[in-house]
């Protein structure tokens, strides 16, 4: 392989960890992050030591010679869900392998995925809304409740947005959002009206459920990855305990 001068190899490092920070910060588990960047690391002729934690990266790239050629450290931002971005870059890997994709065009494809737009905010919160309402139907919940559970989830998640948007904590978000929802749900209880909500309520709150952390949680820990599994389980359940918290609050104030 031919020796490659040092600011290409700098700029394999920078890529390689903003690729692995966006896998984290998307939803990836710690073994997918680590075989995706190694898959783009190997197909430039390149060895590497990555070690991942919730909150950083830190990469050593190597030669053919085990010649420390680069060493960087990169934080990830908040955590969210983007299964598009961690599936195009998963894609993007393989182009480099089978293709033999210049740096440049890793530059370009990353810029790409990160500027997708999302789905529509109000498709999102209509879509959202009615899988309340499924859950709150499977629950048990007749059409009333089903109806009850719509419109809190779909404003428990709109000022969960909204939240996140004012850059408020991640936990904060989640406790109004929870809050937001049971209190709309916990409100017709207060109207004396010939039918309970118990469904609505208990449902209202399901569109918070850390999901994949939980699941990233398992993969983690059966992969031995078990600080990343631990980590990411404390997450979760810290995510959990601020759903709880925000029906309590509404418990609590309707003295239901």
């Amino acid at each position: 392989m031919a020796k490659r001068d040092e600011k290409e190899i700098k700029e394999l490092g920078v890529l390689l960890l903003e690729i692995g920070a966006l896998l984290m910060s998307n939803g990836a588990s710690t073994a997918r992050i680590r075989i995706i960047v190694n898959r783009i690391a190997e197909a430039y002729g390149y060895s590497m030591d990555l070690f991942i934690t919730h909150r950083a990266l830190t990469i050593n790239l190597h030669d053919e010679e085990d010649e420390n050629l680069y060493h960087g450290l990169k934080r990830t931002s908040p955590h969210g869900v983007n299964f598009r971005i961690v599936s195009g870059i998963s894609r993007m890997s393989w182009r480099v392998v089978e293709d033999g994709w210049t740096l440049q065009q890793i530059r370009q494809e990353i810029d790409r995925l990160v500027a997708l737009p999302h789905y529509p905010r109000l498709l999102i919160l209509a879509l959202v809304a009615l899988a309340g309402s499924a859950f709150c139907r499977l629950a048990g919940g007749n059409a009333i409740e089903m109806m009850i559970t719509y419109l809190a989830t779909f404003t428990g998640l709109f000022i969960r947005q909204e939240a996140h948007k004012l850059k408020f904590n991640l936990y904060l978000c989640v406790f109004a959002g929870a809050a937001t929802a049971s209190l709309v749900a916990g409100f017709f209880t207060q109207l004396n009206m010939d039918f309970t909500v118990e469904h609505a309520l208990a449902t209202s709150v399901l569109f918070l459920i850390p999901g994949v952390p939980f699941i990233n949680t398992f993969t983690d820990l059966f992969d031995g990855n078990t600080l990343n599994g631990i980590l990411r389980w404390t997450h979760g359940l810290i995510l959990a305990f601020m759903i709880a918290l925000g029906m309590l609050f509404s418990i609590y104030i309707y003295h239901i």
